[in-house]
């Protein structure tokens, strides 16, 4: 094959080095609005435990730099479809991509809601589930950040470990839910406070699907095939 483009203008290798860069340029975007992504989970739960103010509110601080990186992610993407016309596996990391970083928007909506309400209990008497929710919080966060690095490894058995942990998750939520329901029914004085809390809960599940929906993701990326999703949404049923 000539390293000249059927019309002369570039060489071939240039035109694959450059559309190497551009799909490295979109991972690098992924996995940096990962890692914001994850630590802002972390910095909500800090802020809730900790009574920590300043750290809530520099997970709320943070959220418009997860949006911006969003919409250089879509912008990336669709540049790319639109000028390099992607094939196989580079297809489905691009098209995979658009919808990862609208899950990682997510997940980072889901940590400023945690420290929005970390913010309102910080003036409340600690209930049992403080302890609780760091659990569940810790079962969450590394599955956030065990899908990152299958992203980054294009590790589709890492992920599908990732997935499964989804149903642990939400065990912790139906527990938490019983428990902060019982609170309430003992004491309506607490009814405020666990209110709170069950939103902070599930928040937390919320985030765990959206860590299961890139598990999927990349396993797509891998291989091409959709996870069938049937067993798990009847196990939630």
């Amino acid at each position: 094959m000539s390293d000249i483009d059927p019309g002369g203008a570039r060489p071939r290798k240039h035109l694959v080095r450059s559309y190497d860069e551009d799909l490295n340029r979109l991972s690098s975007l992924i996995t940096r609005m990962g890692g914001i992504a994850e630590r802002h989970v972390a910095m909500a739960m800090e802020a809730l435990v900790e009574r920590d103010e300043a750290k809530a509110n520099g997970v709320v601080a943070g959220d418009p730099e997860v949006d911006a990186l969003e919409e250089q992610i879509d912008q990336t993407a669709i540049r790319l479809f639109a000028t390099r016309q992607p094939m196989a596996v580079d297809l489905r990391v691009i098209a995979m991509s658009l919808k990862i970083s609208n899950d990682l928007e997510r997940i980072s909506d889901y940590a400023k809601g945690i420290a929005k309400r970390a913010r309102r209990l910080n003036d409340q008497p600690p209930l049992k589930p403080f302890v609780t929710l760091p659990a569940m919080a810790e079962q969450v966060q590394e599955m956030v950040k065990g899908v990152l690095d299958a992203f980054v490894d294009r590790d589709a058995e890492k992920a599908m470990a990732v997935w499964r942990q989804d149903q642990d998750v939400d065990a912790y939520y139906d527990s938490l839910f019983r428990e902060l329901i019982t609170f309430i029914l003992e004491d309506p004085r607490t009814t405020s406070v666990c209110i709170d809390l069950l939103f902070i809960a599930k928040n937390l599940e919320r985030i765990g699907d959206h860590a299961t929906n890139i598990a999927e993701k990349i396993h797509y990326v891998v291989h091409g095939v959709q996870v069938n999703r049937q067993r798990k949404e009847e196990a939630k049923a």
